[in-house]
């Protein structure tokens, strides 16, 4: 988001998701994310699902 600067509230605007659920996405408190949502995302913001996700091991 920041290279492309866009506030979150634009990226939610853009996805049609709720700001408060691209909140709980982008601080990593979500226990899933549905493809069509994570491919929305990397439409708007133009990237590759590796580029914005990250496997922790809980």
């Amino acid at each position: 988001m920041a290279k492309r600067k866009m506030s979150l509230g634009e990226l939610s605007e853009k996805v049609g998701l709720t700001l408060a659920n691209l909140s709980i996405l982008k601080t990593g408190k979500a226990k899933a994310v549905r493809f069509s949502t994570l491919d929305a995302i990397c439409k708007v913001l133009d990237c590759q699902p590796g580029d914005i996700l990250e496997y922790r091991e809980d």
